[in-house]
C-alpha cells in the first residue's frame, strides 16, 4: 500500500528537521570526545602560562617541533595564511598554539624566533616532559625521539593533526592533513560567529 502524499510530506517535512540542528562541519567534529583545553606550560617569553590564558578566542592546538622538516612549518604557515584571510577585527580572536615536544632544544629563545615567522597568531609553547606529557594523553596523542646522529640531531615523532577550541574552551573540531583550506576557513569562521 503507498502512503498518502500529504503522509509523505510530513514525514520528509518531520526528516528534514530532525536534522536542522547539527552543525555542518567540514572538518571533523569532536565535541562529544575530547577533554576542554587545560595545560599549564611555560610560553616563548618565559613565562607560565594556562589554557585559560586563551579563554575568548578560539584557539587551535598543534604539537611539533622547531627542527621538524615538513609538516610544522608547512601546517603553520597555513594556519597563519588562513588566520591572515579573515577581516583586521576577527584575527585576534583566532590563536594557534604550537606546543613544542622537544624541550631539550626549543627553549623560549628558539620559539619565539621560530614562531616569529608565521606572524602574531602563533605562539610558542613548551613545558617539562611531565607537563607534556599529560597534555599528550589528554588528547590521546603521542610522540617520540629518534636516534641521535653523529651531530646528535635526531627526529621527533608527533600527531598532524590541529585540535580546535571555541571560545570557552571546549574542544570542537580536529583538522586533518587532508581537509581543503576552504573547509577550515568554513569551520573557523562558523566558530568566530558562535557568542563565547
Amino acid at each position: 500500500m503507498r502512503p498518502a502524499p500529504l503522509t509523505s510530506l510530513v514525514l520528509s517535512t518531520l526528516l528534514a528537521l530532525a536534522g536542522c540542528g547539527e552543525p555542518d562541519w567540514r572538518t571533523k567534529d569532536i565535541a562529544s570526545l575530547m577533554p576542554p583545553l587545560a595545560f599549564t606550560l611555560t610560553d616563548e617569553r618565559g613565562e607560565t602560562v594556562e589554557a585559560d590564558r586563551y579563554r575568548g578566542e578560539v584557539t587551535l592546538l598543534f604539537f611539533g617541533y622547531t627542527h621538524c622538516p615538513d609538516v610544522c612549518p608547512v601546517t603553520l604557515a597555513r594556519l597563519a595564511g588562513q588566520v591572515r584571510e579573515f577581516p583586521a577585527e576577527r584575527r585576534d580572536d583566532v590563536r594557534v598554539l604550537f606546543v613544542s615536544v622537544d624541550p631539550e632544544r626549543d627553549d623560549p629563545e628558539r620559539l619565539s624566533a621560530y614562531t616569529e615567522a608565521f606572524g602574531p597568531a602563533v605562539v610558542g609553547l613548551t613545558g617539562r616532559p611531565a607537563q607534556l606529557g599529560a597534555l599528550t594523553r589528554r588528547y590521546r596523542v603521542t610522540y617520540g625521539y629518534g636516534e641521535k646522529d653523529a651531530a646528535g640531531g635526531y627526529a621527533v615523532s608527533h600527531p598532524s593533526g590541529v585540535f580546535v577550541f571555541d571560545r570557552d574552551g571546549e574542544a570542537r573540531l580536529l583538522i586533518r592533513d587532508g581537509d581543503a583550506p576552504e573547509a577550515v576557513r568554513h569551520d573557523l569562521e562558523r566558530l568566530l560567529a558562535e557568542e563565547g
